[in-house]
């Protein structure tokens, strides 16, 4: 489970930028409303779901391409050769663009929580360290300071959590992670840790081009069709077979209709989303999106956020234009982040619980309109 985010000196986020999943201490009776909205994890209260909502181009979007990217590289970069660059870059201005980026995650791993980090340029990897709480006491697993190199034993520190900890060090490249190759190379520990980025933080919804596509719609098919019956989908029924899809319609149940060249994009769009939110609900993932209900009606929009809530731990980050989304009976306050671009170019976040004279029986969504939160164009012309 995640508990948070941050991110610095990547794309539009200059200054460190954080999402939590953490809960505040809300004790009104609209946050008692909402209990569904928030899980519990050892000690730990945790939100499901957390939206940004902000004005186009404020950095919503550099904040999540920022994170795909970094998860690229954790997956990724134990296969990069020497030329690679990678798929980040720093905020453009200030002399930022020749300074490190970094990436900070904290999770729940198996009851256990773990820090994990990482600075880099787009050419190398810089510093990375993983820490965790076997006893709820901080304990270092692995660091690492590239500066103090070129001699492995000096840019790296190890306790006991790792078997031969040096092996994976020698063949670990300033372009590859040490995580990354310990992940690959079987350490027990960090393959657990490398695979749950793998598997547990899934970003957008599954391609149709991707074999696993046709895998998911077979295993699950009686789960998608009733699921897409439920947000009232023409399609009564789905099935996968070796190389194509087949769908019928409620209107004509005996008629097959070959999905990829006779259904509707926006069809084929709400088996997509419902085969991931499927696969985020059963297996638990952080499922992040950016933008995914554009275009949806709003009260299909709510449906699918409300699905998460009627979960039992998946979590859900995605990104929204959509204020009538802005709902203190759909979500809580904590869960509610906005993004907004400084005069100097750089990106802020920042959530309603941060301000201190938020009521309750405020209209949220009228409130953001007007300017209460920053967050929104800013239109020439307009009083």
């Amino acid at each position: 489970m995640i508990l948070e985010l941050r991110l610095s000196n990547m794309f539009s986020i200059r200054d460190e930028a954080a999402v939590s999943f953490q809960a505040a201490p809300i004790r009104t009776k609209a946050a008692q409303d909402l209990e569904g909205n928030t899980f519990t994890e050892g000690d730990e209260l945790l939100l499901k779901t957390v939206a940004l909502y902000g004005a186009n181009g404020s950095g919503k979007s550099s904040f999540l391409k920022a994170l795909r990217e970094c998860v690229r590289i954790i997956r990724e970069s134990c296969r990069y050769n020497s030329d690679t660059v990678f798929g980040i870059r720093p905020f453009r201005f200030d002399g930022f663009q020749d300074r490190p980026g970094s990436f900070y995650v904290r999770f729940i791993l198996d009851g256990v929580e773990y820090e994990y980090s990482f600075t880099l340029t787009p050419e190398e990897i810089l510093t990375e360290s993983l820490f965790y709480y076997p006893n709820g006491r901080k304990a270092l697993v692995f660091s690492r300071d590239e500066s103090k190199g070129p001699d492995k034993g000096s840019v790296y520190r190890f306790r006991n959590a790792i078997p031969r900890p040096m092996d994976v060090a020698i063949n670990t490249s300033r372009k590859t992670l040490f995580l990354s190759r310990a992940g690959e190379l079987g350490r027990e520990l960090t393959s657990r840790i490398f695979l749950m980025f793998c598997r547990d933080m899934v970003f957008g919804f599954p391609d149709e081009s991707d074999p696993s596509f046709f895998r998911m719609v077979h295993e699950h098919r009686d789960e998608l069709a009733a699921a897409l019956r439920a947000v009232g989908s023409d399609i009564t029924d789905i099935r996968a077979g070796e190389r194509s899809i087949t769908a019928w319609h409620r209107q004509s149940p005996d008629i097959p209709f070959d999905f990829a060249t006779e259904e509707s994009e926006g069809e084929r769009r709400l088996v997509r989303m419902m085969l991931g939110i499927g696969d985020a609900l059963r297996n638990g993932r952080l499922l992040i999106a950016d933008n995914p209900f554009d275009g949806l009606h709003t009260m299909l929009a709510e449906h699918l956020i409300r699905l998460f809530h009627a979960g039992d731990h998946a979590q859900l980050l995605f990104s929204s234009h959509d204020t009538r989304l802005l709902d203190l009976r759909l979500m809580r306050r904590d869960q509610i982040c906005f993004v907004n671009k400084r005069r100097d170019g750089s990106s802020e976040i920042y959530s309603v619980f941060d301000y201190s004279d938020f009521r309750e029986t405020m209209n949220l969504e009228k409130a953001y309109l007007e300017g209460k939160f920053d967050a929104i164009p800013y239109i020439a012309g307009q009083a």
